[in-house]
């Protein structure tokens, strides 16, 4: 049985993970894997500007750093952002997927360029920093916000009566600026996925559930990331990151 280790962005109570953990069931995976999700030690309150990202960043890392020792075959990452990424990746050997840039390319394997859903105007500079850096500006019909603000633990539960004909706007919008697929801008709007897939012309790419999906692809083509992208540290120093998250969260208290 191969085991992944589903890190969640925020450190959230058990309904906030159970919230997260309910994505599995949106996609058919083999009975030979199973996902664990874990909250981070400390983190970011919000997710709005570069204050937020270098924290996320930083959390998540600390969250993962153990996991290959801890018998995980493989990691997740539970936010677009991507954020942590790039050093779990030079700390482990075993495969990090993460869905900002996978949902993105995966999007252009079904047409020729993506919209992204925004669920407010402040996150929208995060997307373009994310096309941009991935060298998919021109993939990238349009980012979209549908103006609700964040609920990073109970997500979309009990708003869909006032949320998902907003998000359903917003999708028209960017197909209307040419998008040919519509990519969740967040894991936090897994929920309507269904809703909004049933309702466009277009696929609608849900982040998370593709992620564990590429994860069971990854692990059964006995695959991981190039230690050329990616070389290890010269002196990695995993206990000074605990240490700093240990007392992050200290001080959260």
């Amino acid at each position: 049985m191969a085991k992944a280790l589903v890190i969640v962005p925020f450190a959230l109570d058990e309904k906030g993970i159970a919230n997260r953990q309910s994505q599995t069931k949106a996609v058919k995976l083999g009975p030979d894997i199973e996902f664990d999700f874990r909250p981070v030690t400390a983190g970011p309150t919000s997710f709005m500007s570069a204050h937020d990202w270098a924290l996320m960043e930083m959390a998540i890392f600390e969250a993962g750093m153990s996991a290959e020792a801890d018998g995980y075959d493989a990691v997740c990452i539970d936010t677009m952002s991507d954020s942590g990424l790039a050093p779990l990746r030079a700390m482990l050997d075993i495969p990090v997927i993460s869905p900002g840039r996978a949902s993105m390319l995966f999007a252009l394997m079904l047409g020729g360029k993506f919209g992204v859903l925004a669920q407010w105007d402040p996150a929208i500079v995060r997307y373009q920093k994310a096309v941009a850096e991935y060298g998919l500006s021109a993939q990238c019909a349009a980012v979209e916000s549908f103006g609700s603000p964040p609920d990073f633990a109970n997500l979309l539960d009990g708003k869909e009566d006032s949320v998902f004909p907003k998000m359903l706007a917003a999708a028209e919008r960017a197909i209307e600026k040419g998008a040919d697929v519509i990519c969740l801008g967040s894991t936090t709007m897994h929920q309507a996925a269904e809703f909004l897939a049933d309702k466009l012309p277009v696929p609608v790419i849900n982040p998370g559930p593709l992620t564990y999906k590429l994860v069971e692809t990854v692990l059964g083509l006995g695959l991981t990331h190039s230690r050329r992208a990616y070389p290890t540290p010269l002196a990695p120093k995993p206990e000074m990151v605990h240490a700093m998250m240990k007392a992050a969260a200290a001080t959260e208290k």
